[in-house]
């Protein structure tokens, strides 16, 4: 049985992994952090648990397996040390924060052996997406990604679009989009032709129709090809951080980005 602490377990995606750590018979809550709602309860299949607003004292209390983080980018990679420093495995749903700061986060905390497993999107489908998407992008002369979501997401761009972006680049191997960038801007409008990301142009839609969705638009003379993947709910994500947490302790490099590797597809 894997023991299993909720970091924002009060947040949109933290009540979604708290329910499904519960139902999941080979997983068991035993703990929920949540500052911004100390003393409230959460009730679910695996009891009833009170908010915490201190997360060394949980976890030195409940001592959790792993950790799942998905709280705010401002505190989310401080949450991350404090899990490592207590030997706790962490999932990291939390985007805002770099790859190298985390990293560096890992290196200098884990001395107790913890893992850390980031990834930028849980979704299978997006994961495919971004898997198509770098698989095409070498043979296209312009990339845009358009990413949408609700209003009350932390961070733009995406890190869905950022690790997209960086993808296909990585495939481009340094050719860069043929049209303009924003050299292009009227005087007064900047942002126009959105942000870049290593050559390709990036725009964040904020709405509140949207939940999640990402659309890449690759064009070259005669032909444009698009790859769209929508999230509808937020219950798309939770394979993914059960397969994360099932296997974040068994990873064989301590530090790992990508849903993909544990499908998998890379």
């Amino acid at each position: 049985m894997i023991r299993v602490v909720v970091s924002g377990a009060k947040g949109r995606m933290g009540t979604q992994v708290v329910e499904a750590v519960s139902k999941a018979e080979d997983l068991k809550l035993v703990g929920c952090y949540a500052p911004l709602n100390e003393g409230e309860h959460i009730v679910c299949a695996d009891g009833d648990f009170v908010c915490s607003a201190n997360l060394d004292a949980l976890l030195d209390e409940v001592k959790p397996d792993v950790m799942v983080d998905f709280s705010l980018p401002k505190v989310a990679r401080g949450n991350v040390e404090c899990a490592l420093k207590h030997g706790v495995h962490v999932v990291l749903g939390t985007t805002g924060t770099s790859a190298e700061d985390l990293k560096d986060s890992w290196e200098r905390c884990s001395c107790n052996g913890a893992h850390l497993f980031v990834a930028p999107n849980f979704t299978t489908g997006a994961v495919l997406m971004m898997q198509f998407a770098k698989l095409a992008a070498e043979f296209f002369d312009d990339i845009e990604i358009i990413e949408l979501h609700h209003n009350g997401k932390a961070d733009a761009p995406s890190g869905t679009a950022v690790q997209t972006a960086r993808m296909m680049a990585q495939a481009r191997k340094g050719k860069k989009n043929i049209g303009p960038g924003s050299e292009t801007e009227m005087e007064g409008f900047k942002g126009a032709r959105g942000t870049e990301v290593e050559g390709i142009r990036v725009h964040s839609v904020r709405g509140d129709g949207y939940m999640a969705s990402q659309e890449i638009i690759m064009s070259t003379p005669g032909q444009i090809l698009t790859i769209r993947h929508d999230s509808t709910q937020r219950t798309s994500y939770m394979p993914g951080v059960l397969l994360a947490i099932r296997s974040v302790m068994s990873l064989e490099e301590g530090f790992v980005i990508g849903l993909d590797k544990l499908m998998g597809l890379a």
